[in-house]
């Protein structure tokens, strides 16, 4: 596997609190350099940067994060602002009271009005897998190919834990053959990445992945 290969599965990503705008502009160069799938940004910064970019790349923003409990409504409003205001991809985090509560039709129903609220967009449903048993995973599964989200997302990378290729294997066995899989959280290797794809995952979200193979496009691994 090519170093691009993997580049071009990757949400180069920028969510901690404080992010400055000089910080989003390099985001973005180093994006549009390594063609990375998009940039995860928080949603204040999706209009700039769709000013500043163009066509240039895909705007990935963040909805109900990290924590996911605000109302549905709440949600469908900020994801049809971020398309608005130029994203193409939206990472709703669902609402993790509801499937400790065991109120999986409640979930589903809120990613149905979330897709269909953006439409023809890309939208990634995070799990939030730290806090799940294997049980409630098994059935956000079905939530999620219920819904007809585009991808089941493992982690916030605010959370306790992040992904784990047994995450991302149990997800495989029990996603709809129309929903995809990024593993996100804790991703700080090229070997942890290029298994991630290997396992089935079409996009990643670390941070450090341009870092590692910015300077290694044509190498393999």
């Amino acid at each position: 596997m090519k170093g691009f290969e993997i580049l071009e599965k990757v949400d180069h990503t920028l969510l901690k609190a404080g992010a400055t705008w000089e910080e989003i502009q390099q985001l973005c160069r180093e994006a549009i350099n390594c063609k990375t799938a998009s940039v995860c940004i928080p949603a204040s910064y999706v209009a700039p940067v769709s000013k500043a970019y163009g066509n240039q790349l895909k705007i990935c923003t963040v909805i109900g994060f990290p924590l996911g409990y605000d109302t549905t409504e709440t949600k469908i409003k900020a994801a049809q602002q971020a398309i608005k205001d130029g994203a193409q991809e939206v990472d709703m985090v669902i609402n993790i009271t509801d499937a400790k509560n065991g109120y999986f039709d409640k979930i589903t129903s809120e990613i149905a009005s979330i897709k269909e609220a953006i439409g023809t967009n890309i939208l990634k449903v995070i799990v939030e897998a730290c806090y799940l048993d294997e049980t409630e995973k098994i059935r956000l599964c079905q939530c999620v190919t219920d819904g007809h989200a585009d991808f089941i997302k493992t982690s916030t990378g605010f959370g306790t834990g992040g992904a784990t290729h047994e995450d991302i294997i149990l997800f495989s066995k029990h996603i709809g053959p129309n929903v995809k899989i990024k593993a996100a959280g804790g991703i700080r290797t090229i070997e942890d990445m290029k298994q991630y794809v290997s396992e089935g995952c079409s996009r990643i979200g670390a941070s450090a992945a341009v870092g590692l193979l910015k300077d290694h496009k044509n190498d393999d691994f």
